[in-house]
This record gives C-alpha cells, sequence and structure tokens, in this order.
C-alpha cells in the first residue's frame, strides 16, 4: 500500500506528500532497523494531509481521502477514526507533537479526493526517540505548526498517554471514545473546586450518570460531605447504602433557621408597597421574639437574621401586641394578615416537618451534624429529598439548606477547612434565567455560591436538562462541564457559548452523542474528551427508570385496589 497524495492536496501545493512524508520520519522519528523491509504496513506513521492555514485557536487542513479509507480499515479504532469529525489527529512541531481535534469537513471542490477539514488545537507534548510516542503531554499551545506541515493519525498509545493522570487525585468514570480501554478519569480537586455541570435531555441517561459520579466520589472519599437536593426522590433508590435520606417524614428543620429574606417569603402574601409594609411589622416583631431567647441575652446585640431560636406564639402574640397599640386611622389588616398566615403554617400537618412546636429547641449544631455528614461515620452524602414538600415553600427550604452550607463555610474560615458540595438536582427551577426569574432567595443564594463558594470550599454541582433557561452567570462559572446529549437547539448554542474555545469541535458531537456518551471539557479533564459512561450496578442506579408502556399495558389486575389505597395516601398527605 503506498501514499498517493501529490498535488491533490493544498490548493496548488506541487510538493509531493510521500517525499514529504519520508522526510519528516528521517529527522523526527527513528525507524527501527530501516534497512529491513516493513512486514506490515504502518497506517499511524504515514501523513493523512497537510497544514494550509494556522489562526491562533485552530487551522485549516487538507487530507487525503485515500489515506482516510487506509485508516478506516486499521485494527487500532482511534486510526479507524483519523481524519472525521471529533476524531484527533496530530501535527509535528520542532521535536514534539501538537494535538488537534477535527471540527468540520468538506470536500475540496478544487482538487479530485481531497478533504478541506478546520481543527481545533487541545495541546502538546513531547516525543519518546525510540518509539515516536507522545509523552507529557499539556494543555495549551506555544508553538505553533507552519503551513506546509504534515498531519498524522492520532493512535491509542497516543491517547492513553494524553488521557493518563498526571499524578492528581482522580476518579473513573467511563471510556474514552472511540477507544476500548483507555479510562476516563476526571480530577477531582479541580472538577469540584471551581464547581460542575451536567447537563442532557430527558432519557439521556442524565440520573445514572449523577449517581454514578456521585458514587465514585464517595468511594473516593470516604469522609467527604455531600448535600443533593432531590426534587423528584429519585436518589433514594441509590444511596440507601452509602448515604443517609431525609424527606418530610425525618428532615426536621428548625422554621427559626430562616433569616429574614426567607421568613417574608412564607409568611407575606402580599405584593408591592403592601408588601413593604408587611415587612416592616415582620422584622420588628421577629427581632424582638429573637430576642426573649435566652441565647439573645448572653449574646448581647443580635440581628433579625440571627439564627436564633423563637416561639411561633411569641411572634403570634408580639404581632397582636402592635396591632392594639394602633391609632383607630390605621389599619390593622396588615397584622391580621401575617398572624392569620402564621396560624395557617401551624395547623396545617403538610409544614410539621419544619413549623412544628417540637422544633423550638436549640437544635442547629445537630442539624449541621446531620445535614452535612459531619463526621460522616461511612455515608459521606445526604439525600435531601423534596418532593413531599409542599410546591408553595419548596424553593424556601432550598434556599435554607444552601444558605447553611454556604454561610456555615463563611463562619467556620478560622478552623481547618472543611469542603462541603452541594449537588442541586432540576438546577433551573431554582436558578432561572433573567426571563423567568422570581427574585427568589434560592436564586439569589446560588448565585452567591456559583460566584464566591471557591474561596470558602463550598463546591456547587448544577444539573439540568434545561441549560438555556439557567442563570447564564450561574452556567459560566461551572469550571467542568458534562454535557449528555442535548436534542434542543437553544440548550446546544447555550452550552457552545459556556464552553472553552478548544472544546467546539467536540460540542457540535452534542446532539449525535448515544444515551450514557458525554462530553467533558474544562478543569476537571486535561483536554475536552468523549467518554462512555460505565455501567451501574443495579443497586445503586436512581429509581428514574422510564415504565415499559407496552409490558404494562398488556396485562392487568388489582386495579380496585390499588387505587383505593393511592386514594388513602392522598388524603393523608403522606407516603
Amino acid at each position: 500500500m503506498t501514499f498517493h497524495a501529490n498535488t491533490r492536496l493544498a490548493e496548488g501545493n506541487c510538493r509531493n506528500m510521500d517525499t514529504m512524508g519520508h522526510r519528516g520520519f528521517e529527522t523526527g522519528q527513528a525507524e527501527p532497523a530501516a534497512a529491513e523491509a516493513p512486514q506490515e504496513f504502518d497506517n499511524a506513521r504515514e501523513p493523512i494531509g497537510i497544514v494550509l492555514e494556522i489562526a491562533g485557536s485552530g487551522s485549516h487542513i487538507a487530507l487525503d481521502l485515500q489515506r482516510l479509507q487506509e485508516c478506516s480499515g486499521d485494527h487500532d479504532p482511534s486510526v479507524a477514526l483519523a481524519g472525521q469529525v471529533g476524531s484527533q489527529v496530530k501535527i509535528r512541531v520542532g521535536k514534539g507533537w501538537l494535538l488537534a481535534s477535527v471540527r468540520t469537513q468538506k470536500q475540496d471542490s478544487k482538487t479530485p479526493g481531497g478533504i478541506m477539514a478546520a481543527i481545533d488545537f487541545l495541546g502538546e507534548g513531547d516525543e519518546e526517540r525510540l518509539t515516536g510516542r507522545i509523552h507529557s503531554f499539556r494543555r495549551g499551545v506555544t508553538r505553533y505548526p507552519i503551513p506546509g506541515a504534515l498531519i498524522y493519525p492520532a493512535t491509542s498509545n497516543d491517547l492513553r498517554q494524553i488521557y493518563a493522570s498526571d499524578g492528581r487525585s482522580s476518579i473513573q468514570v467511563g471510556t474514552v471514545f472511540p477507544t476500548r480501554d483507555i479510562r476516563a478519569g476526571l480530577y477531582i480537586d479541580s472538577m469540584l473546586g471551581k464547581h460542575f455541570a451536567l447537563l442532557g435531555s430527558t432519557g439521556t441517561g442524565k440520573s445514572t450518570s449523577a449517581a454514578l459520579i456521585l458514587h465514585r466520589i464517595c468511594e473516593h472519599a470516604p469522609e467527604g460531605h455531600i448535600v443533593m437536593i432531590d426534587p423528584h426522590g429519585e436518589y433514594s433508590a441509590a444511596f440507601k447504602q452509602t448515604g443517609m435520606i431525609f424527606d418530610v417524614s425525618n428532615l426536621q428543620m428548625p422554621y427559626w433557621l430562616m433569616n429574614f429574606e426567607e421568613h417574608c417569603e412564607v409568611f407575606l402574601t402580599t405584593t408591592g408597597n403592601d408588601r413593604q409594609e408587611d415587612a416592616d411589622i415582620l422584622s420588628k416583631c421577629l427581632l424582638q421574639a429573637r430576642s426573649k431567647n435566652r441565647l439573645a441575652e448572653t449574646m448581647g446585640k443580635i440581628t433579625v437574621d440571627s439564627p436564633i431560636p423563637y416561639l411561633l406564639s411569641d411572634l403570634t402574640n408580639l404581632i397582636q401586641t402592635e396591632m392594639g397599640k394602633l391609632d383607630k386611622a390605621t389599619s390593622s389588616a396588615p397584622f391580621m394578615r401575617i398572624k392569620t398566615k402564621i396560624d395557617e403554617l401551624k395547623a396545617d400537618p403538610r409544614f410539621q416537618f419544619m413549623f412544628s412546636g417540637m422544633l423550638v429547641g436549640d437544635t442547629m449544631a445537630e442539624f449541621i451534624t446531620k445535614i452535612f455528614r459531619m463526621p460522616s461515620k461511612g455515608k459521606p452524602i445526604s439525600i435531601i429529598d423534596v418532593s413531599g414538600v409542599p410546591s408553595d415553600i419548596t424553593s424556601t427550604v432550598v434556599a435554607v439548606l444552601s444558605r447553611m452550607v454556604f454561610d456555615f463555610a463563611i463562619w467556620s474560615r478560622d478552623e481547618k477547612t472543611r469542603p462541603v458540595l452541594l449537588v442541586c438536582e432540576e438546577a433551573h427551577r431554582y436558578v432561572p434565567n433573567e426571563k423567568n426569574a422570581d427574585g427568589s432567595s434560592v436564586g439569589k443564594i446560588l448565585s452567591r455560591i456559583a460566584k464566591e463558594g471557591r474561596k470558602y470550599g463550598v463546591s456547587l454541582g448544577l444539573i439540568t436538562q434545561r441549560p438555556s433557561d439557567l442563570a447564564e452567570g450561574v452556567l459560566s462559572q461551572c469550571g467542568t462541564i458534562i454535557s449528555m446529549r442535548l436534542n434542543n437547539d437553544r440548550d446546544q448554542a447555550f452550552v457552545k457559548a459556556a464552553m472553552p474555545e478548544g472544546a467546539r469541535g467536540f460540542l457540535d458531537s452534542i446532539p449525535a452523542l448515544r444515551n450514557r456518551e458525554c462530553i467533558i471539557c474544562g478543569e476537571g479533564v486535561s483536554i475536552p474528551i468523549r467518554v462512555a459512561f460505565d455501567e451501574l450496578e443495579e443497586f445503586k442506579r436512581p429509581a428514574s427508570a422510564d415504565p415499559s408502556i407496552s409490558q404494562l399495558w398488556s396485562s392487568g389486575g388489582g386495579e380496585e385496589e390499588m387505587v383505593l389505597r393511592t386514594v388513602q395516601r392522598w388524603r393523608a398527605q403522606g407516603r
């Protein structure tokens, strides 16, 4: 098999690539036993194209169709895919190699059998003298090739060196595409230290992939502190053995942990000028109620935001007292509104997990150790199942938990740092973009964690199926983006805008990803990679599998009893 790539390449470039190829190998790669005739043709050692034009982050190249067809039958899957969109190629620069990813391809109308392609530079590595392999790979480009430089396929051995861990702590989550055995690792410190986002349309395996990543983190760091907000109750099944599961039956989150803004969200029902008037009344009475606690007496000055226990009955009595001081000209309606709302919450059994009279004791330290897993006792993750929380206060509950993670990190700065990872499923609900924003406290606190959390040891993990509905600033703060298949054009464009320049070629393949496949780029990996996630054991998977409708509709029985049981749970507002 010979390499016929003469004047077909490089628009009028009349240098014969065959000669260039042999010259390139004579100077850069030591051919073992040069005197012997090669027994087997080595596709990896023969060029497949030539550089035409260079720019800062990428380049335009010409590829030889015949060489690509020769490579396509190679036993090495990386060489077999050489030159295709999403594949890696390497370019000789001095004594090293420059690695690039193919972004686009089109037929060269001027040259029969020629293909024009755009590539993105990924990084560079040194060359082993004897074998010609890449080693000491690093991200970024310090030395660019010149037009006319030869392009070679990247082999699986090259990719193994490139994706090999550089000694930093990492977790393995899958296999690098297109290889069969190169493991894909995520650098824990870089991924968590600068936040991460897991994106993917419904049905792409997003929940199982999230569970896989969290299981790997828990195995790697059994003394970790992970808090996961689970809005659908999916993850309880996945972490029964390695985590603590909290729902409305055992969360026991005291109402007095809320700050003033969160109190307003729950207790005030008005808008506009009336809301400001109600907020002034609540602020005054809440401060007085907190001040009645013995803790407040020992602390001196406290604020309306101080997490000091108070009795709800004290608060309503103070509102009643303030109402009694009114002169006849002033309306008592604002006082009655607040008092009525508080009484409603106290009486409603759905809110007992938060507004029960039993939660008046000072249990703040116990609550923090329980939720933040301090100590973890071999169960480093707590799953907060908010599916049973009434929808009108769900965002407030998430806000309190998120703010407590952040405030705890701020007030424990003088202690040994205990990093906490906050993972938020369905993140677009809580940090919506400007169009859908409602000014809620949960959006503000999650945005603040995204911007400032890194300084205090708070990591944020966002999981969403609609990245275009996320606040733009929040996604851009995520240093590592793990993108599964996205079917929506707006979502694809949004993710491309948030990703680094070198990953753009990979991103074009987002709509073509299979289930359980993803593109990972950013701080958590050396270079952008396409990964097939590992299979997760059945007992570690979340309860998010799609029901088989054809199977379930083909048999019946027991429907009446099922309906009666469901109605009973429905009425009791419990599970």
